[in-house]
């Protein structure tokens, strides 16, 4: 039998290996995301003005990299799972809420940000339950509990008004600096490297990472399911609290549905980040270069003057075409 397999392979017809042009081919994919930001960066540094000014380039990471960096570093666990969360702003409301409330009410800053995480994480929780415990699919239950989390808070905030922190309590998390970088920034770098880890070299993300690609195997083959879903959707909705805090201090209060400005963004970062993987797997690194990329491109718009909507146009069809040139680059190679 053996003789007649390896005959057959040798046969003329038989298909050529393209094990070393295919990745050739996927080194270059996974050039084209970098690459295309570094020429949109280049291109804004002629035509915008200030583009790469100290300030703006502050701004542009401190106001917009950060927060939307964490919270989409939290979706890229449960996108690696095979799943998505639309509670991301959900969790990051309450904690802020939480934190606003308790730094109102003089309990100190250590317990206020305790919890404002806790407050997250029971987001997180309740998801955990819908998911694992109920067998929901991820999508209709955080769709649900975006539902129910937009409505509570306008039943605690009158209708949607914001509530600020007292002047004379007001912690100052967002301009503290530590070795001579903003507090925010060292938040996502420690946050990255943790969720990185776990992703990428513990037993839990390799758990993780093969319920996200076939998840009958990983039922059959026994894996604790309901356990790792819970655990993902606990840690998702932690990082958005985490940026709930960081927003309060930004702010200076509590926005009711603010959080929601974050989900669309986040989960195009993650799947942006998909094109640095040869198997499109969900990575943190991918991940922070996607929300870098999409910051890029409506800070350069909004210097230029292009008008709000048109810089959403202009980021869609950027996004589209990077996921489009990933996906046929994929096809080609796997009908190769």
């Amino acid at each position: 039998m053996s003789e007649s397999i390896l005959s057959g392979l040798q046969q003329p017809h038989a298909k050529p290996d393209n094990t070393e042009a295919n990745a050739t081919r996927y080194d270059l994919l996974r050039l084209a995301v970098p690459g295309l930001l570094l020429a949109i960066a280049a291109f804004f540094a002629v035509t915008a003005p200030g583009f790469l000014s100290g300030g703006n380039v502050l701004s542009l990471l401190l106001n917009n990299f950060v927060l939307l960096g964490i919270v989409a570093v939290g979706m890229t666990l449960a996108v690696s799972a095979g799943g998505i969360d639309l509670s991301v702003g959900t969790a990051l409301d309450f904690s802020s809420l939480a934190f606003v409330a308790l730094i109102n009410t003089g309990h100190g800053l250590p317990l206020a940000i305790a919890g404002a995480l806790a407050a997250g994480a029971i987001v997180g929780a309740f998801n955990a339950g819908l998911i694992a415990g109920l067998g929901i699919s991820p999508f209709l239950a955080t769709l649900g509990t975006l539902f129910i989390g937009t409505s509570v808070q306008q039943l605690l905030s009158e209708g949607g008004q914001p509530i600020y922190l007292d002047p004379q309590l007001r912690p100052a998390l967002a301009s503290t600096n530590w070795l001579g970088v903003p507090l925010p920034l060292w938040a996502v770098a420690v946050l990255a490297l943790v969720y990185g880890a776990l992703l990428a070299r513990s037993r839990f993300g390799r758990q993780v990472l093969a319920l996200g690609q076939q998840p009958l195997v990983a039922r059959y083959s026994g894996l604790p399911v309901g356990r790792l879903l819970a655990l993902v959707f606990v840690a998702t909705a932690a990082a958005s609290a985490l940026a709930g805090i960081l927003l309060s201090t930004s702010v200076n209060g509590y926005v009711p549905m603010s959080g929601n400005a974050f989900l669309i963004q986040a989960i195009g970062a993650v799947f942006i980040g998909t094109t640095l993987s040869k198997q499109g797997r969900a990575s943190v690194a991918g991940t922070l270069l996607g929300v870098l990329f999409l910051n890029v491109i409506a800070n350069g718009l909004l210097l230029i003057g292009w008008n709000f909507y048109w810089q959403q146009v202009a980021t869609g069809a950027l996004i589209f075409l990077v996921l489009a040139v990933s996906f046929f680059s994929r096809q080609r190679s796997w009908r190769a």
